[in-house]
C-alpha cells in the first residue's frame, strides 16, 4: 500500500449567472436565490451609476439599498466602501460597474464575509467571474484573491450600450490564454509547478470559443456582445477554479502589467495582453499567426502603436516583463528575452 491519499479541494463558483437581453430585471430573483437578506449596498461609479445601477435598485423594492459611488480600486477606497458596508449593516453587494468597481467588491465581500453579485456594464476584461482582483497603487497593479461572485448578471443590452472598444478588449484578453495556457504548461514541466486540468480546460474552452466567434464580433451588435460573453464569464471561472491568476496570466500580462508600471494609461489592458500575446506566442512557437488575425478581425489592436507605444517602448516593455512576478515562471525565463531578439520578433510579428 501506498500512502494515505491526503489531496483535496475547494472550488467557489457564481451559483447563479444570467447572460442576455434584459435581465437585469432577474436581479431581485437572484438575490432571493443566494439568501441575501433584505439590506444591501451597490458600488458603482457616476456613469455606471447612470448606466445599470439606478434601475437595479429600482428592481430592488422592498430592499433596503445604500448606492456607494466609488472610483478605481485602490486600497483607500476599498476602505471607505467597506466602512459604508459597515455602516449600512448590508447583508449583500451589489456590484455595478466594469472592473474596478467589481474588483473593490471582490475585496469587500472576502474581507467583510457577505456574498456579492456581479452586474457588469462593460466587458473589458475576464474578471467579471473570477476571484481575482487587481489592486491599483502608483507603482501599478497588483492581482490578489477576492471573494467569487455568488451571482452573475450580465445584460448585454447595458454592455453593448458601452464603447465597442472595451468588448473588444475583453475578447483580446481572452484570446490571449492560449498564451498563458502554454506558459503554465511550461511552469509545470520545468518546474513542477501546481497545475490544475479543470482550470488549464476552462481556460481553453474560453479561448476556442473566442476564436470560433471571432468571425461574427463585430461593432453594432447586440449578438456580438452574446458571442462573447459567455467565453468572458468561463474564462473568470477557470480562475476560481485555480484559485490563481494562472489560467489566464503568464508571460503576455506580464508585459502588460509593466506598460502599466512604465507608461501608465497607454492602453486598456485587454488591449495590451492581446498585443503581447502575439510575441509571446511567437517565443513558445505557438500559432501566434490565427492569433493575430482573430484580434485584427475583432478589431483589436495588434500593433505597439495601436496602444500607445513607441517601438523602443514596447520593446522596453518586453525585455523588463520578466521582473514583474519572480514567482511566476513563463517563456521570459529568470533573466529575461535579449533585447536583439524582442526587436527580431516584434519584426517578424508585426507589432513594430
Amino acid at each position: 500500500m501506498g500512502k494515505d491519499f491526503l489531496k483535496a479541494k475547494m472550488v467557489e463558483f457564481p451559483r447563479n449567472v444570467i447572460a442576455g437581453h434584459d435581465v437585469l430585471k432577474d436581479v431581485k430573483d437572484v438575490c432571493v436565490n443566494i439568501h441575501s437578506g433584505r439590506v444591501g449596498t451597490i458600488i458603482t461609479g457616476e456613469n455606471t451609476d447612470k448606466a445599470a445601477g439606478q434601475a437595479v435598485k429600482q428592481c430592488l423594492d422592498g430592499y433596503d439599498i445604500d448606492t456607494c459611488i466609488t472610483g478605481n480600486a485602490t486600497v483607500e477606497n476599498i476602505e471607505y466602501v467597506k466602512k459604508r458596508i459597515i455602516e449600512n449593516k448590508s447583508t449583500f453587494i451589489l456590484a455595478v460597474g466594469g472592473g474596478s468597481k467589481i474588483d473593490i467588491a471582490k475585496i469587500a465581500s472576502l474581507d467583510l464575509n457577505i456574498p456579492f453579485i456581479s452586474i457588469p456594464t462593460s466587458a473589458a476584461h475576464d474578471g467579471i467571474a473570477s476571484n481575482r482582483a487587481s489592486i491599483k497603487s502608483e507603482t501599478g497593479s497588483k492581482s490578489i484573491e477576492g471573494a467569487s461572485p455568488m451571482g452573475v448578471i450580465a445584460d448585454t443590452g447595458i454592455i453593448f450600450n458601452a464603447p465597442y472598444r472595451a468588448l473588444a478588449s475583453g475578447c483580446a484578453d481572452v484570446l490571449s490564454n492560449f498564451s498563458s495556457l502554454r506558459d503554465w504548461k511550461l511552469a509545470y514541466n520545468l518546474r513542477d509547478e501546481d497545475f490544475s486540468r479543470s482550470a488549464y480546460s476552462f481556460a481553453m474552452f474560453a479561448a476556442e470559443s473566442m476564436m470560433d466567434a471571432s468571425d461574427y464580433i463585430r461593432p453594432n451588435l447586440e449578438e456580438s456582445v452574446w458571442l462573447a460573453i459567455k467565453p468572458i464569464i468561463v474564462s473568470g471561472i477557470s480562475m476560481c477554479i485555480a484559485r490563481s491568476s494562472r489560467p489566464t496570466s503568464g508571460s503576455e500580462h506580464m508585459i502588460s502589467h509593466t506598460i502599466d508600471m512604465m507608461y501608465p494609461g497607454s492602453a486598456m489592458h485587454g488591449e495590451q495582453c492581446g498585443v503581447a500575446a502575439i510575441v509571446t506566442s511567437y517565443l513558445q512557437k505557438g500559432d501566434w499567426e490565427e492569433l493575430k488575425h482573430a484580434l485584427l478581425k475583432i478589431g483589436a489592436p495588434t500593433q505597439a502603436s495601436e496602444i500607445g507605444l513607441s517601438d523602443e517602448e514596447f520593446i522596453e516593455a518586453v525585455a523588463n516583463a520578466h521582473k514583474i512576478r519572480k514567482d511566476r515562471y513563463t517563456i521570459l525565463g529568470d533573466k529575461g528575452i535579449p533585447r536583439d531578439v524582442i526587436e527580431d520578433v516584434c519584426i517578424r510579428t508585426g507589432v513594430i
